[in-house]
């Protein structure tokens, strides 16, 4: 069920909305004048939050170096199938790429 309380119960009944927040796990949604102005959450969650907003931003930076550099290779396929047999220039070239 959905904790919403006033603002001013933060003041008034803290320990309360601690207790809620800390060992229930629950979220607790303030108003302000019978508007909603914030959510209090618990430390943990929070970092958990944070972490997992982390991770899906650097998989999607990896994602799109990855692509990129596949872009830019096979943008080259026609200078790869002419020196085939150039071992030599064709992979510095290629490793260039990809870092």
């Amino acid at each position: 069920m959905i904790n919403i309380r006033p603002v001013s119960d933060l003041r008034n009944k803290y320990q309360d909305i601690e207790t809620t927040i800390l060992k229930d796990d629950e979220n607790v949604y303030f108003t302000k004048n019978g508007y909603g102005a914030m959510v209090l959450i618990s430390l943990e969650r929070y970092t958990k939050m944070v972490n997992e907003i982390n991770d899906k931003q650097i998989k999607n930076k990896s994602i799109n170096i990855n692509n990129g550099i596949l872009d830019e290779i096979s943008g080259e396929e026609d200078i790869l199938t002419e020196q085939l047999n150039a071992e030599e220039e064709i992979f510095p070239k290629i490793k260039k790429k990809m870092l």
